[in-house]
C-alpha cells in the first residue's frame, strides 16, 4: 500500500469488528488515546474506532522511528488538489498536490480544496475531541500545532516526509491592562504568533510548503531548492526549515529595506542569500521570472501551501477559547495571505460543525503601504496596485499584493473591515502595549491602531471579545523601538517614549531623581 494511502495515525487501529462503532468518541478517551479511521471491505469508511494504549517507548528509538512502528494500516479517506481560486461550480480544473504548479491555467491564483464530504463523515465533536487530544504531546509530527491538523492541512503526506520544528501552539494573552487602560475592554486578546521558531507567523505557512518540497524530492521531481523574495520573515523561515531538510534555500531581499535581525536569519540558517537594489514587488517579479525557467520551487505565499499552515492560527483561536468564536479578529495585512488564511480556517471549523458561526475579520495595513485599504474605500471598484513607501511595519511594506482577490473574498464573505495606521499611529501604539508588558513588532502596533480607530468609531463594543493577531517578535525590530524611545525619528513626538535618566554616581543624586519619580507615580495613580 502506498503512503498515499495510508492515514498516519500514531496508533494502529484495532479490528473494528471487536469493538462497538460511536458517532461521538469519548472525550476523556481521546484526550489520551489517538484515533484512525477504519474502512470496511468495500472502501468505506466508518466511524472513528479507538485504538489500542501506546506501549512505552523504546529508548533508543526517536519520536519518528515511534511514529513508524505505531503508525496506522487503515485506508485515508481524505484528499486535498489544487483547484483554481474561488472557481464557478462546474470547474473541472485541478491539480494534485504533487505537481509543481502555482497559477490556474487562465493565470489566476489557485486554492488547496479538501475532500469535505470525506471531512464530513466524522461530525464537530470528533474533530473537536481529535484536535484537543494532541494538544502538548510529543507525538510525531502531532506536536506541532499545524501537524495537529493534519487532515486539514495535507492528509496525505506520509510523516517521514515531515519537516517540523513543532511551531504553532502559540499564546493567547490577555491584555488585561492594555485593554482596561487604553481601550475600556475587558475582553481583548493578543495571538503571540512571533513566538514560534523563527520568530514570526511564516513558521506555520513554511512547514508545509517544505514537507512538500521534501516529499517531491524524495519522487525525484526536479526540485534543485525552494526560492523566496521577503521582507524579513519569510526568509528566516524558509531557511530553517530548509536547513533542517537538507535543502537548499535562496532568497531575494531587498537591500537596505529590512532589519538587521532580519538579515542575520536566513545567512546563519545557510541560506543563498541576494541582496537586490529594489523593493519587495521587484524581488518578487524577479523571483516568479527565475523559478519559471530553474527548478527552483516558489515559497512565496502565491504558493497556496503556505496557506494551508497559516490557518491553523485560526483553528488555535477557536481552540484556545473551547471552541467558542470571537466577534472580531484583526490581522496585519502586507501580501494578504494571511488575512484569507485566518478566513479559510475560521470557515472550515464552521462548515465541519465545530462551531456555528465565524468571527469578523479587519486587515490593518500602514498607510505608507495601503492598496487594499484604498480599495475597500473605493467600495471595492478597480483595484490600483501602489508603490509602497517606507514603513516602520516594513514586512507589509508591499503595494502590489500577491493574494488581493483572496483578501478580498474573504473580507465580503465575513463582512470584514479594513483599517490603516499612520507611521505615529502604528509606533505610539507598539509603545502603549509594550509599557503595559507586551514586547510587540511594529505590524502589530498597526493592528492596534485599526482596534483604536473602531473602538473610537463605535463599531467595536467594549464587550466584544476581540483577538489581534500579533505576526512577529518584537527582538526582531528593537531598533525602531530604540529611535522612538530616544525621541531620533524625524517628526514624530514620540509621545510615550521612556528614554533612561542620565545621573550621577553619587546617593544623593539618585537619591533625588528617585523622589522625583515616586512622587509623579503617586499623582498617576
Amino acid at each position: 500500500m502506498s503512503s498515499s494511502s495510508l492515514f498516519n495515525a500514531s496508533l494502529s487501529p484495532l479490528n473494528p469488528n471487536q469493538h462497538p462503532i460511536r458517532r461521538h468518541p469519548s472525550p476523556s478517551l481521546l484526550r489520551h488515546r489517538p484515533v484512525a479511521v477504519s474502512c470496511t471491505s468495500d472502501g468505506n469508511t466508518t466511524s472513528p474506532i479507538e485504538t489500542s494504549v501506546k506501549p512505552p517507548r523504546r529508548t533508543e528509538n526517536t519520536i519518528r522511528d515511534d511514529a513508524r512502528l505505531h503508525r496506522s494500516t487503515a485506508v485515508n479517506p481524505f484528499s486535498a488538489r489544487y483547484v483554481p481560486f474561488n472557481a464557478p461550480p462546474n470547474s473541472s480544473e485541478h491539480y494534485s498536490l504533487d505537481e509543481i504548479v502555482y497559477r490556474s491555467r487562465s493565470g489566476g491564483l489557485l486554492d488547496v480544496e479538501h475532500d469535505m464530504d470525506a471531512l464530513k463523515h466524522f461530525d464537530g465533536a470528533y474533530w473537536r475531541d481529535l484536535f484537543d487530544s494532541r494538544v502538548g504531546k510529543s507525538t510525531w509530527p502531532y506536536g506541532s500545532g499545524v501537524w495537529s491538523k493534519k487532515e486539514w492541512v495535507l492528509p496525505e503526506i506520509d510523516d517521514d516526509d515531515i519537516v517540523s520544528a513543532f511551531e504553532g501552539n502559540s499564546n493567547l494573552f490577555w491584555a488585561e491592562r492594555f485593554g482596561k487602560q487604553f481601550l475600556e475592554m475587558n475582553d481583548l486578546w493578543v495571538k503571540h504568533c512571533g513566538i514560534s521558531h523563527t520568530g514570526s507567523f511564516k513558521d506555520l505557512g513554511m512547514t508545509v510548503l517544505v514537507s512538500q518540497v521534501n516529499r517531491l524530492r524524495k519522487m525525484n521531481r526536479p526540485v534543485v531548492g525552494v526560492g523566496c523574495a521577503s521582507t524579513g520573515d519569510t526568509s528566516a523561515a524558509l531557511s530553517a526549515y530548509c536547513a533542517a531538510a537538507g535543502i537548499p534555500s535562496i532568497v531575494f531581499l531587498p537591500a537596505n529595506k529590512i532589519s538587521m535581525a532580519q538579515l542575520v536569519q536566513p545567512i546563519a540558517n545557510g541560506a543563498f542569500v541576494l541582496s537586490i537594489d529594489t523593493d519587495f514587488d521587484g524581488c518578487m517579479k524577479l523571483i516568479r521570472e527565475v523559478t519559471s525557467e530553474l527548478p527552483i520551487y516558489l515559497a512565496n505565499s502565491l504558493n497556496s501551501l503556505r496557506l494551508e499552515g497559516q490557518k491553523t492560527a485560526a483553528i488555535e483561536i477557536l481552540q484556545q477559547f473551547d471552541w467558542q468564536a470571537p466577534e472580531w479578529v484583526i490581522v496585519p495585512g502586507g501580501n494578504l495571505g494571511n488575512i484569507y488564511a485566518f478566513y479559510k480556517g475560521f470557515k472550515m471549523c464552521q462548515e465541519l460543525g465545530l462551531v456555528d458561526r465565524i468571527p469578523r475579520l479587519v486587515c490593518a495595513q500602514a498607510a505608507n503601504a495601503n492598496p487594499l485599504y484604498l480599495h475597500y474605500k473605493s467600495g471595492w471598484k478597480d483595484f490600483k496596485p501602489m508603490t509602497a513607501s517606507t514603513t516602520f511595519a516594513s514586512a507589509i511594506q508591499i503595494g502590489d499584493p500577491v493574494s488581493i482577490d483572496r483578501a478580498v473574498y474573504a473580507l465580503k464573505q465575513c463582512d470584514g473591515i479594513v483599517e490603516e495606521a499612520t507611521e505615529e499611529e502604528l509606533m505610539d501604539a507598539m509603545a502603549q502595549a509594550d509599557s503595559t508588558g507586551m514586547f510587540i513588532c511594529p505590524h502589530t502596533g498597526v493592528a492596534l491602531t485599526a482596534l483604536f480607530k473602531l473602538r473610537k468609531q463605535g463599531v467595536i463594543a467594549p464587550t466584544d471579545r476581540t483577538v489581534v493577531v500579533s505576526t512577529a517578535h518584537g527582538l526582531k525590530f528593537t531598533q525602531s523601538k530604540v529611535d522612538y524611545h530616544s525621541k531620533a525619528i524625524p517628526d514624530m513626538a514620540c509621545r510615550f517614549s521612556n528614554p533612561p535618566v542620565e545621573v550621577k554616581a553619587d546617593f544623593g543624586a539618585v537619591m533625588d531623581v528617585l523622589k522625583s519619580y515616586l512622587g509623579s507615580q503617586k499623582l498617576r495613580s
